[in-house]
């Protein structure tokens, strides 16, 4: 099956952390990033949506930052 996650943070190293993470998980890029004003939080926030290949098939149970 395949699993789509989409990553957000604020504009920090917590998102490239969170990004490298998945990347070392066997995640892969899917599409560019996002860039977007918070105006509620007035902060940046930052967007990467991944894919992953994986056995199994999926459920709306499927836990996608288990794999």
């Amino acid at each position: 099956m395949k699993l789509y996650r989409y990553l957000t943070e604020d504009d920090t190293s917590a998102f490239c952390h969170k990004v490298t993470a998945a990347l070392n998980k066997g995640w892969h890029l899917h599409g560019d990033p996002s860039y977007a004003f918070d105006a509620a939080r007035g902060v940046m926030r930052c967007g990467q949506a991944v894919v992953k290949d994986v056995p199994g098939t999926y459920t709306p149970e499927t836990k996608l930052g288990d794999h």
